[in-house]
């Protein structure tokens, strides 16, 4: 059985990213949480990557770091749970917008951190408008493109909803405006149960960090 290095579930948006994408498709695993900036953290990832980041996935003694990495990954070894879609135009825009994810959106990730237990209408995003306005339109033109076969971007679950998850998470924490169809596809992924799991676990963990911490512990 693999074992997935997680962080603390209320702030590790990457983690979450490579968690749901396993849970959601039933491949097993064990988790290992590790609290960020505690010497436990570092004193574990040194000996297992380079990079000193979570998420990071054991095969037996071999590592994949990355989130991006441990889904594809675990999407070769396991083709079964359809962790990309199967017809190849959707799979490349799948691969596309999850590395779009990875990558980008760099003014939504810092002024709406991950913070799955709290509720923060009341903060100022506007200089993340731009950013919010590209995800929802993401949402709502795959959804209108490939999503016929069922709620999620591409009609059924993939990587690529388990990359956008935190982000349905931070729009929840912060209280974005969401309606039609990008409503219907947060609801979607917020009722899936593994996405329960894990909000159910973040709240219940009581460990608070500096909110512009975590993005420098884990990819």
């Amino acid at each position: 059985m693999y074992t997935l290095i997680i962080g603390n579930k209320n702030y590790s948006s990457w983690s979450l990213r490579a968690w749901l994408a396993l849970r959601a498709t039933g491949i097993p695993f064990s988790e290992q949480k590790l609290g960020l900036f505690t010497p436990e953290f570092a004193e574990r990832l040194g000996g297992i990557t380079p990079a000193g980041l979570v998420p990071v996935l054991l095969d037996g003694d071999f590592a994949v770091w990355d989130s991006l990495a441990i889904c594809e990954y675990a999407a070769e070894r396991h083709p079964e749970a359809g962790l990309w879609p199967a017809d190849p135009h959707a799979r490349a825009r799948a691969r596309s917008l999850a590395a779009q994810m990875h990558s980008g959106f760099g003014q939504l990730r810092q002024l709406l951190p991950m913070n799955v237990e709290a509720k923060l209408s009341g903060i100022d995003y506007s200089a993340a408008q731009g950013d919010i306005s590209r995800v929802q339109a993401i949402w709502h033109d795959t959804r209108a493109e490939f999503g016929q076969g069922g709620p999620f971007l591409f009609g059924k679950f993939s990587a690529a909803d388990a990359f956008y998850a935190p982000v349905v998470s931070r729009f929840t924490t912060y209280g974005v405006p969401a309606a039609g169809a990008v409503r219907e596809y947060m609801d979607a992924v917020l009722a899936l149960p593994a996405m329960q799991e894990w909000t159910g676990d973040a709240c219940a963990e009581g460990v608070f960090v500096p909110a512009d911490e975590p993005y420098r512990t884990h990819r």
